[in-house]
């Protein structure tokens, strides 16, 4: 690759990872002051939780009309959309009253839906020898985003009161717009860039997990899947799998500051900055995993790693809450790790780049489907149970569902 070539390959990674940080971040920044935005705008627990909950329901009902945009109208003009998207979303509620805020939550979540459709469709396209990398990277981002709401809210709004708290974090999205359009638009350098990248992942010897991944691609080019997405095993084991992955990680996004301030005796804001300690070792976790495939580690045993470092969490809350520093980190390392597996098992038996957003358009809407009443339910079970056992015991349920659908999965990896 020329000089020129590789600068525009950063660049566009640069824009891209900058779209991943805006794309957790405005949904879980409620978490860290839902009680206070529970009191302000007069909501129980379990419609508190909807503001959570409603941006993970855009996910599962949004998700095929996402691809179908994303098809006709081009990556670049409808990422670029959905930043907008986001910042006007995070304006609406914020200052929209108990409307707005539900309205707002639901812009936002439809504009991230865009974005989590979109950017690994992008990855598969434009990165084709580095799937694994660059999917771990963009896990990773959007871990630090999570983690920098959650840690960042609370003191913001002690400050300056929520709703400027959640509305300072709209900037992020204002910033990824501008480097997006800069980049992402520049549309001759970027044919150029990219006709270069597929030419390499044809001609270079694919090592460790980038084998898995170019070879299945590569090959399917020439004819159209097989077989349908609803006819293969795979598609609803690895549904399954997203299933207790993402209603796992959005319930305890909602709840874990919440959790921790009852039952390890910890302020607001300390809880808070605690529960960030899940979504900051995230990023690490996103990292680990494609070094983990890269070192031609079983994946099976990753993933068996994988859910028994996620399952410490909530067990190790339910035995020993006091400990929760070391929970956290286990759960936080695992959840991360654990979206980059399963996304590059998508990307691995996937049959092209097209067939890639339809498989991730799939596990999304199913997965989100569950994820996105997961809050609200788990709300309701600590209202009706006066605690947190009940809540926790669901998300082990979760956790178990998603281990064994992922270990079955990970067995339709291609043979390396």
């Amino acid at each position: 690759m020329s000089a020129r070539g590789a600068r525009a390959t950063g660049a566009l990674l640069t824009a891209l990872l900058l779209v991943a940080l805006t794309l957790r971040g405005p949904l879980v920044a409620p978490a860290p002051v839902i009680d206070q935005v529970a009191a302000t705008l007069g909501l129980t627990s379990s419609a508190a939780g909807l503001l959570t909950g409603l941006g993970v329901l855009c996910f599962a009902t949004l998700t095929p009309l996402a691809a179908l945009a994303l098809g006709r109208a081009g990556t670049t003009r409808m990422l670029a959309l959905a930043l907008l998207a986001i910042l006007g979303g995070t304006l609406l509620r914020s200052f929209g009253g108990v409307p707005g805020a539900f309205v707002g939550t639901v812009v936002v979540g439809a504009a991230i839906t865009v974005g989590n459709v979109g950017v690994p469709v992008v990855v598969a396209r434009d990165f084709p020898t580095r799937v694994p990398r660059v999917m771990g990277l963009y896990s990773a981002v959007m871990n630090a985003g999570a983690w920098l709401t959650t840690l960042g809210t609370a003191p913001l709004a002690g400050l300056v009161g929520w709703r400027w708290a959640l509305t300072a974090w709209g900037l992020l999205a204002l910033l990824a717009l501008v480097v997006w359009l800069r980049v992402a638009g520049d549309g001759p350098w970027r044919a150029t860039r990219r006709t270069a990248s597929r030419a390499a992942a044809v001609a270079a010897a694919p090592g460790a997990a980038g084998a898995a991944l170019a070879a299945p691609t590569a090959a399917a080019t020439a004819a159209p899947p097989r077989v349908p997405l609803a006819r293969r095993p795979v598609t609803w084991l690895l549904c399954l799998t997203f299933v207790g992955q993402a209603s796992s990680y959005m319930g305890v996004t909602a709840w874990l500051p919440s959790v921790l301030h009852d039952t390890a005796d910890l302020g607001r804001a300390g809880a808070g900055a605690a529960a960030s300690l899940f979504q900051l070792l995230g990023v690490l976790g996103s990292v680990l995993a494609p070094a983990a495939l890269a070192r031609r580690v079983p994946p099976r045993a990753v993933v068996l790693a994988i859910a028994a470092c996620w399952l410490t969490l909530p067990v190790g809350l339910l035995l020993a809450p006091g400990a929760w520093p070391a929970w956290a980190v286990l759960g936080g390392l695992a959840q991360g790790a654990n979206f980059v597996v399963l996304f590059t098992v998508v990307a691995a038996v996937a049959d092209s780049p097209g067939d890639v957003r339809r498989l991730s358009a799939a596990v999304q809407t199913v997965g989100y489907a569950v994820a996105a009443a997961t809050p609200s339910l788990l709300g309701a079970a600590h209202e009706a149970t006066a605690g947190w056992t009940a809540p926790l015991l669901a998300v082990v349920g979760l956790l178990v569902l998603a281990a064994t659908a992922h270990t079955l999965a990970a067995g339709h990896l291609p043979r390396r």
